[in-house]
């Protein structure tokens, strides 16, 4: 049951390292250091990916394997609401920005660089929200407010 609790601190540490990539990126375009920037945001989608791919797997152990439901959030008070506020606005965007992502990457592989441009001013804050809102959820939930 070890491996189990291993989970969040990864999907964390991946959830971080996607945004510091993402803001790497960012700054690489605006400096127009073409080659930096498509290594960084290649870097964070597959880091996004790998996440993607813990995340799930750590849930279907967690389900099937041990019989457990989601971690229960144990704060109480004001935190609760903004808790449960930055779960719900996280989990939305990132099931929504995923296949946007996928776009503007091709886009950009494709050489459509207008089209790139277009959609990756819209992409590019929601996917770094939901990289920063992934780990605002695990301080909360696993650290500050850790289940008893």
């Amino acid at each position: 049951m070890d491996l189990l609790y291993v989970f969040p601190h990864l999907n964390a540490f991946l959830n971080a390292t996607s945004g510091v990539f993402l803001l790497l990126g960012f700054y690489f375009i605006r400096t127009r250091q073409i080659p930096r920037h498509r290594a960084s945001m290649l870097t964070a989608a597959s880091v996004s990916t790998v996440f993607l791919v813990c995340y799930l797997t750590h849930h279907a152990i967690r389900t099937y394997y041990f019989g457990l439901g989601p971690t229960k959030f144990t704060g109480e008070g004001l935190i609760r609401p903004v808790y449960f506020t930055i779960l719900t606005s996280h989990t939305i965007l990132a099931a929504g920005v995923a296949p946007f992502v996928i776009l503007t990457l091709v886009r950009a592989l494709r050489g459509q660089f207008d089209k790139h441009r277009r959609i990756a001013r819209l992409v590019f804050p929601v996917w770094l929200y939901v990289s920063v809102t992934g780990v605002a959820v695990y301080v909360l939930l696993y650290h500050l407010y850790p289940g008893r």
